[in-house]
């Protein structure tokens, strides 16, 4: 919205955050306390934004000197650890976690740093419209049923897991074990599948971009319940 983009987040699926950091433990890292000095995952497409607002609350430089961590931009696998080119990866409950798992790693060899258990969570999977757009009741009217329609589907899957991932293989799927873990990991993401927006989420979230400097003021009308709110009646 800062550089002229009208974008209003209409509805948000994902209540909870699944990104997670898991090291190894037989590794250099039990805790928090350890980080510092080593060589820390992450996707830069986004999902460095809360990684560095975490290493922020932490007082821990990212510039790899001997006082913060080390930060490798990750790709979206498990190499980086299997390789141990670094020393934690940054990992999706429902995707590359498993991964790690199919790998041969254990649960109980892992220690995982989860953002929404330690209160670092921001919006993840959300929907946004044109506000230009949502000024039409026409438009508002088919978002309020894309929305309703969006959520009830995502409330099937979640209550019919087993047939979800059986569509996903009849779609280009690779592996239907996968999918099924996936959509019980994502189940727990969307919860009561309301789609409403948690606005301490939200301001967790405008507070992590404005320390960052990814915004420089505090963002006015970017979201709306106005949908949600008709969606679920």
């Amino acid at each position: 919205r800062e550089k002229g983009v009208p974008l209003v987040n209409i509805a948000q699926p994902f209540k909870k955050a699944g990104m997670q950091l898991v090291c190894p433990k037989d590794g250099p890292i039990k805790t928090e306390a350890d980080f510092k000095g080593h060589t820390l995952g992450v996707w830069f497409f986004g999902n460095e934004y809360p990684f560095y607002a975490w290493m922020n609350k932490l007082g821990l430089k990212t510039d790899g000197g001997p006082d913060g961590v080390t930060v490798l931009k990750q790709s979206f696998d498990v190499q980086p650890l299997i390789q141990k080119q670094a020393d934690c990866i940054s990992v999706m409950t429902y995707n590359e976690y498993w991964q790690l798992i199919d790998a041969g790693y254990k649960p109980e060899e892992l220690i995982v740093f989860n953002y929404s258990a330690m209160g670092n969570d921001l919006l993840e999977d959300g929907l946004y419209a044109s506000e230009d757009k949502l000024k039409d009741p026409a438009f508002e009217d088919k978002m309020v049923r894309f929305v309703r329609a969006s959520m009830k589907g995502w409330k099937y899957a979640v209550d019919n897991s087993d047939e979800a991932a059986g569509i996903v293989m009849d779609n280009g799927g690779q592996d239907e074990n996968h999918q099924k873990r996936m959509m019980g990991e994502v189940a727990k993401l969307i919860d009561n599948a309301d789609g409403k927006l948690d606005p301490a989420t939200y301001a967790r979230t405008a507070k992590a971009l404005l320390d960052q400097k990814i915004i420089t003021k505090e963002p006015t009308g970017a979201y709306t319940t106005a949908i949600t709110d008709k969606a679920i009646k």
